[in-house]
């Protein structure tokens, strides 16, 4: 039965808006109205290198649009010479350094043509660049125009984006930015390559270049309305994590906590909103001292039931444009400071924006940190983890219906059916369970080469019929109001050729060594990466994106500090028990075929049978529910331990969603057959 959300606001809202996409949305009963956006987090392979200083143009099977930025570019150079900048950077993220933005926030898209979630464009009077790494490389090959060069970011021999401006700043040429769309160390550290390189350093540009290149087609800034989360779904009151975050403030004698990361902001305020796509966050900042709790939103965003509960918790509303105002304010305040004592500094995020620093005085009055409520928020409580377990049930027998439904269609029934019309159905299935909101991420439904293109994303019209004779990826989440779900299936509907096997059945070994894994309290993301590679590496092979990251709680999907893989960041947090994280290797063999299997672990406390040098032992307790595909498993590549492994696994998902299909003999059928003992 449809479940129909209670909140009493809810009927007059449009609710997680989609964005405009090429086939229609669904209608559907529920006031919660599905989000879409880009996706992910992955990487694109190439087997091929390519020289990065060859203008990209068009490939000839166009399935990407590419914009001509011509006149986009004439008009931002303009602006450039008026502004008394030669080099200008136009950085992905918002004010908030959102991975994933509100279409109003997508200036490298709009002057660059190129829609990938990650990457840098950089302008100056006669060239473009564009960097961004290998998780795009090939649709940014598809994407950009002739005006601009693919800087391959990771490549031997390929400058970074900071290089590459420091570079071209050579000869006393100045580099401008937008202060509000770049972290403070960024900004600082390029500064001093630039002046280094020859430059005159970097400029910050109070007036986005781009918005007023953009002009009145710029898409306004969401204010869909916020909503109060229940304690049933966070399992912690906002007076309690402001209580715990006072302690560490106290703890480290800080004055207070400028928060700008939405997803913390909504974690910690207990609070749940739509202003971009699949994530349910709102735009905010909020300051946390001792003895005051601000929140900076537009009050009309506000449901009546939220703001009797921030007002019950003592929160102060007040309007999100006042936050630089009042940030300046605090600055004057402590430089007017007349006592014997130092000023206590401000915390701000080492993520937060170099306009945000300014405003609060620098480095004299603001020191940066990794957010404390990111790493509060990262490891759930009990409540949490129950829910990521129950909402991963719904999730994985919605999924299981549809592969059954998509194997009849395709084999039984002939049906011929495209990328789209396969992952809108998904969407239709997962949209009849319990507590769903709405999806995770834009689905990436991709047959045969299309599933090489990690970042694949179905447009009608431009997209390939499902070949029941070619591998089907599936990379799919939703959104529910007691977890996030994220996973990945590779299937095969007719008769894989035995260089398909043989890459799932590595890719599989990967996922199950890295899911078998035991390791020390203390242990990071980086040192565990290579359990889930290491099949491949021995065959030569490999796969350029990370093998992990965090996931929220009915939050972002993609959510830090932890992950798994060889970013920097990944050393510098230990994984601990609570985490929930994906594990999620693959290999992709350009325009043949992709292969990734994906699942969502909760990090535990395990029992080990000695306790050397007193440490404590975590493993991983996998939660999503969806079979592998039998037909695609080498299985004389298995070990026993892993066979063990993989029925263990079919009996936990066949014994745990089996009797949700009561009464649908089509997909009773087929979870049968996929979990036959092996």
């Amino acid at each position: 039965m449809r479940h129909i959300w209670t909140f009493p606001s809810f009927a007059a809202l449009s609710f997680l808006r989609p964005r405009a996409t090429p086939h229609p949305a669904k209608s559907i009963s529920s006031p919660a109205v599905l989000f879409r956006t880009n996706k992910r987090g992955h990487g694109d392979q190439h087997h091929t290198k390519t020289d990065w200083s060859t203008p990209i143009r068009p490939s000839a099977i166009e399935e990407m649009v590419t914009v001509n930025t011509s006149a986009r570019l004439a008009t931002l150079r303009s602006l450039m010479k008026d502004n008394k900048v030669d080099i200008y950077i136009v950085p992905s993220e918002d004010s908030h350094a959102s991975e994933y933005i509100a279409d109003c926030d997508a200036r490298r898209t709009f002057i660059s043509g190129f829609s990938g979630s990650a990457g840098t464009a950089i302008v100056t009077l006669d060239k473009a660049a564009l960097a961004t790494d290998g998780r795009y490389f090939n649709q940014a090959t598809k994407q950009l125009d002739v005006n601009w060069f693919l800087l391959k970011q990771g490549l031997e021999g390929v400058p970074t984006w900071q290089e590459w401006a420091a570079q071209e700043s050579k000869g006393g040429k100045a580099v401008g930015v937008d202060p509000a769309l770049i972290a403070s160390s960024i900004a600082e550290k390029l500064d001093e390559d630039i002046k280094k390189a020859g430059g005159s350093g970097l400029k910050a540009v109070d007036d986005n270049l781009v918005d007023i290149v953009w002009g009145s087609d710029r898409p306004p800034r969401p204010n869909n309305q916020v909503f109060l989360l229940d304690e049933k779904y966070t399992g912690k009151h906002m007076s309690t994590k402001l209580a715990d975050l006072r302690k560490e403030l106290e703890k480290k004698e800080s004055g207070g906590y400028v928060l700008s990361l939405l997803d913390d902001i909504a974690w910690l305020f207990n609070l749940r909103g739509s202003d971009i796509a699949y994530n349910p966050v709102f735009f905010s900042y909020a300051i946390v001292t001792q003895k005051t709790a601000t929140l900076y939103i537009d009050p009309a965003k506000l449901t009546p039931e939220c703001r009797s509960y921030l007002t019950e918790n003592n929160v102060t509303v007040t309007p999100y444009d006042d936050l630089f105002q009042d940030t300046k304010a605090l600055a004057r305040m402590a430089e007017g400071n007349t006592t014997s004592e130092p000023p206590r500094k401000y915390w701000i995020s080492n993520k937060a924006s170099w306009a945000l620093k300014l405003a609060l005085g620098g480095d004299k009055l603001v020191e940066e940190v990794r957010s404390p409520v990111g790493d509060a928020k990262a490891i759930k409580n009990e409540v949490e983890l129950n829910g990521m377990r129950n909402s991963h049930i719904r999730d994985g027998a919605a999924l299981t219906e549809f592969f059954a439904w998509l194997e009849d269609q395709l084999i039984n029934k002939k049906a011929v059916l495209d990328e789209v019309d396969a992952a809108d159905k998904l969407e239709e299935i997962r949209s009849k369970y319990k507590d769903y909101v709405g999806l995770s991420f834009d689905t990436i439904s991709s047959s045969g080469a299309n599933a090489a293109v990690i970042h694949y994303k179905p447009e009608k019209g431009a997209c390939a019929i499902i070949d029941p004779d070619a591998i089907y990826l599936c990379d799919s989440g939703a959104q529910y109001l007691d977890g996030t779900t994220d996973v990945t299936r590779t299937l095969h509907f007719g008769t894989p050729k035995p260089i398909e096997k043989r890459a799932y059945t590595l890719v599989l070994k990967g996922n199950i060594a890295l899911d078998s894994a035991i390791f020390p309290k203390g242990t990071n993301g980086f040192a565990i990466d290579v359990l889930a590679r290491q099949f491949l590496w021995k065959t030569g092979l490999d796969y350029r994106h990370g093998t992990g990251h965090g996931v929220g709680s009915f939050l972002n999907v993609h959510e830090g500090p932890i992950g798994i893989g060889t970013r920097k960041q990944y050393i510098d947090v230990a994984l601990a028990a609570g985490n929930v994280l994906s594990i999620e290797p693959g290999y992709y063999e350009d325009g043949e075929y992709g292969i990734r299997i994906e699942n969502l672990a909760i990090v535990k406390e395990v029992n080990t049978e000695f306790t050397f040098g007193d440490k404590s032992y975590l493993g991983f307790e996998h939660v999503t529910m969806v079979p592998y595909s039998k037909k695609l498993i080498d299985v004389s590549l298995l070990t026993q331990e892993e066979k063990d492994w993989l029925n263990k696994s079919n009996e936990e998902i066949r014994n745990t969603t089996l009797p949700l299909f009561e009464d649908d003999p089509l997909t009773r059928e087929w979870l049968l057959r996929e979990t036959e003992p092996y």
